[in-house]
């Protein structure tokens, strides 16, 4: 009766709406792993609402909002990233154009090309796949890209204007964590965060947003307690404050910093990390910050890489799309 019983319940957890999944151990017994929040299936969702409110725009009269992505260089990478961004721009209904340069362009000539677009009026968002050639000085090209059509949200007047819980362009990356968190119901108020990295394009929005008073301007702020770590934090401090936390955010690029070990048990951890590592086998993966397989047995709630937050950058970045070009009829300026 007992073994009926068990294999009751894990049928019923399987199909839990909660999208939970069991491990059995070695012993035969079954115990609940984390919640997986599969940010391909959201962010696909958002792209469907996203393309009905394209449409009711250009029902409206307005012109088809547009995009722009810059790449320079042969990276493979960017032009993947790069690729994924056109198709589902094009899936929404946005227009959108990659615009290829040789990695011998000079900085003064990119800024000529974004300094054409941004005075383009049927331009509505431009963006710089970055990485960018060491010869250049990505925040100078990432700051002449006009603020009201930088979807990138990289601009020094949309992170200052979000660093001081005003409207803004928000990094897609950061909105996107943000727009997980929240529709997978994931309580952030009152509760301790951790993000691990620095960056000023992702770790850092990202912290800004957690801890931002919700009752303030934009309206995203998720009100927790924040502590900022990254690569340089002696471990066992790092380990200090992820068993503290229930909420981990790491995009550092380090394969499988976070273990189980480390996780406060029902955490939920944002796995921002991609790196390509080569197996046993001699293959090349894709892995996250966090060690999965492991921390997804302690974790309540758990991003897997690939398909977890990559997803929603890009169609967080679809929005900023949309929004920029709403911005531009209401003639809304970011300054």
């Amino acid at each position: 009766m007992r073994q009926i019983i068990c294999l009751r319940l894990v049928s019923s957890l399987l199909t839990s709406k909660m999208r939970s999944h069991t491990y059995i151990d070695s012993l035969g017994s079954a115990s609940i792993m984390a919640k997986i929040l599969n940010g391909k299936d959201l962010a696909n969702e958002i792209k469907e609402e996203l393309k009905l409110k394209v449409a009711a725009w250009v029902n409206e009269g307005h012109r088809t909002p547009s995009l722009r992505c810059i790449i320079v260089g042969d990276d493979p990478a960017s032009r993947t990233y790069v690729n994924n961004k056109v198709k589902a721009a094009k899936f929404v209904g946005i227009d959108a154009l990659a615009i290829n340069h040789d990695a011998t362009i000079s900085e003064d000539a990119l800024i000529a090309e974004i300094e054409r677009l941004n005075a383009d009026e049927n331009v509505d968002g431009i963006l710089v796949q970055l990485p960018i050639p060491e010869t250049m000085n990505e925040r100078k090209v990432c700051n002449a890209i006009t603020p009201e059509k930088d979807v990138d949200g990289f601009h020094i007047i949309n992170i200052g204007r979000l660093c001081t819980d005003m409207p803004a362009i928000v990094p897609a990356t950061a909105l996107g964590v943000v727009e997980m968190l929240k529709r997978y119901k994931i309580e952030t108020f009152g509760r301790n965060a951790v993000v691990i990295g620095r960056s000023k394009n992702v770790g850092m929005p990202i912290a800004m947003l957690l801890h931002s008073d919700k009752r303030h301007d934009s309206g995203l702020g998720m009100d927790a307690t924040v502590t900022i770590c990254h690569r340089y934090t002696p471990k066992d401090q790092l380990e200090f404050y992820c068993r503290n936390a229930d909420i981990i955010v790491t995009a550092t690029g380090l394969p499988k910093l976070i273990k189980a070990d480390m996780v406060k048990p029902g955490a939920t951890i944002i796995d921002v990390g991609i790196t390509k590592v080569i197996d046993e086998n001699g293959k090349s993966a894709l892995t996250g910050d966090v060690d999965f397989e492991e921390v997804s047995k302690v974790a309540g709630a758990i991003t897997p890489v690939p398909g977890g937050v990559g997803p929603m950058t890009v169609a967080m970045l679809m929005h900023n799309t949309l929004q920029a070009a709403q911005n531009r009829v209401h003639s809304y300026k970011l300054q």
